[in-house]
């Protein structure tokens, strides 16, 4: 567990309540009976899709509890389908126990469930860049017996009283995140390489005028909605882009570096494991701090409480990568961060995050913008792309994009630097897709918040993505 809670952490370091996670690994376990590296599983697995359920860029502690009890309790029914469970028994709701004939044992009461909230709309509106909710990936799974039959049992009566074991069969009662497919059929494994080479750019795509929206019209939108760059354009004369391009063991030296150098200078981190620190690391997990170097608020876990930076160096490992591999001249890993994150304009957040996403699967597109704010009007969100293989041309690297006619604010009152929610939006046209093509010289892609609304790839192929803001 605490080598996942750093999934709910927000950018000011703060994270979910750990009592409360014990608490529901408390209640899983007593109501399963299952034991602790059981619990464990079933943890990662809530963090999982409450992460798909929040966004890239998630801060569950925004989220209202039912959402987290939500996807813990998916979760919980996951792991009751991996044990041979009956899903219908998992996805009910609480009830209470019932009474039984004379001498007759009575049936251990479900109260201490995690509720699976039934409100079809909330479920719709935790949807955003991650993917579909956590909860898409479960179906129905009908026909196997529990190994823990009497742990599982249903505690309800028939309408007329009965004890519900000698009741008609009864139509099953459905989560509103259930459906009548399969977890393979509701997000289906791919061959992400084939798909995607069946898939247009469409860089081109016209404008769309929204209607409807809760968010607050601006002005129509004159300039091009996104532009690329280069990392020579930035750093010339080092062959950049062509050793970026063609270098897998290049890609991955720099990813580690940055991702190493971050963790061990955010604050937010140093009380963790060492373990948990190998954890974090690891290539297919999503991080996240900021990307500032140079006047920003980062530490050594060794430094006096933060204090001394006399070295005034925070990207040392960042900078050995770039000099191993582009010579003396290759720019501090310091320089590197803050010119990347100075694209972003005269206003940034700082906030970084290094995203994986969902990977082999196909997901349904969900749309939003990440604050729905441009500061001064020129603030921008910037992404660098992390290709899977040398030599890369094409699309499903970096996030998909709708381009729109007019400005899209946040509403009045929504809450600073949270996403503004679209959905689905199943009723655009892919005419309007726009899925940016990758390849050498457009190793960054940069667009201003109010002019595109993204989301994750419907199908994603790359090693990953580093968003400055």
């Amino acid at each position: 567990v605490e080598i996942h809670l750093f999934c709910v952490t927000n950018t000011q370091g703060s994270i979910l309540d750990v009592g409360h996670v014990i608490i529901y690994c408390a209640m899983a376990s007593s109501h399963y009976r299952v034991s602790p590296f059981v619990v464990i599983l079933a943890t990662t697995s809530a963090v999982f899709a409450a992460q798909c359920a929040c966004s890239e860029a998630f801060s569950l502690k925004s989220l209202p509890a039912e959402k987290v009890r939500f996807g813990l309790s998916t979760s919980t029914s996951l792991y009751a389908s991996l044990v041979g469970a009956d899903d219908d028994k998992t996805s009910e709701a609480p009830s209470a126990p019932v009474s039984r004939a004379k001498g007759e044992r009575r049936r251990r009461s479900s109260s201490n469930r995690v509720d699976v909230h039934s409100d079809g709309s909330d479920a719709g509106k935790t949807e955003t860049s991650s993917g579909p909710k956590g909860d898409r990936s479960l179906g129905p799974r009908g026909g196997r017996r529990s190994r823990r039959g009497s742990s599982f049992s249903r505690s309800s009566t028939s309408a007329s009283g009965r004890d519900a074991s000698s009741s008609p069969t009864v139509a099953r009662k459905r989560a509103p995140h259930q459906f009548d497919h399969t977890k393979e059929e509701a997000r289906p494994f791919v061959d992400a390489l084939a798909k995607i080479r069946t898939q247009d750019p469409n860089e081109e795509a016209p404008a769309l005028e929204l209607t409807g929206s809760s968010s607050t019209e601006g002005k129509y939108i004159e300039d091009p909605h996104f532009s690329f760059m280069s990392l020579d354009e930035i750093f010339p004369g080092l062959d950049f882009s062509m050793k970026f391009a063609n270098s897998k063991e290049f890609r991955t030296s720099l990813r580690s570096a940055i991702r190493e150098d971050i963790f061990d200078t955010t604050p937010m981190y140093h009380k963790m494991s060492e373990k948990a620190r190998k954890m974090l690391l690891l290539p297919d997990s999503s991080l996240q701090g900021s990307w500032r170097c140079n006047g920003g608020n980062w530490a050594r876990a060794e430094d006096n409480n933060g204090s001394d930076k006399s070295d005034n160096c925070r990207m040392k490992k960042l900078t050995l990568a770039l000099r191993s591999h582009l010579g003396p001249n290759a720019p501090l890993g310091d320089e590197f961060m803050d010119k990347i994150g100075s694209l972003c304009g005269s206003k940034p957040q700082t906030h970084w995050i290094d995203i994986v996403g969902v990977l082999d699967r196909r997901i349904p597109h969900s749309w939003h913008t990440d604050t729905g704010n441009c500061p001064n009007g020129d603030t921008r969100t910037v992404l660098l792309a992390f290709p899977p293989e040398d030599g890369y041309d094409g699309v499903g690297v970096y996030s998909h994009l709708i381009k729109l006619k007019r400005e899209q604010w946040a509403p009045e009152g929504h809450t600073p630097n949270e996403p503004v929610l679209f959905g689905r939006m199943e009723e655009v046209g892919e005419e309007y897709i726009v899925r940016p093509r990758f390849c050498m010289g457009r190793e960054l892609i940069m667009y201003r918040d109010i002019d595109v609304l993204h989301s994750s790839p419907d199908v994603a192929y790359r090693s990953s993505l580093m968003r400055f803001m």
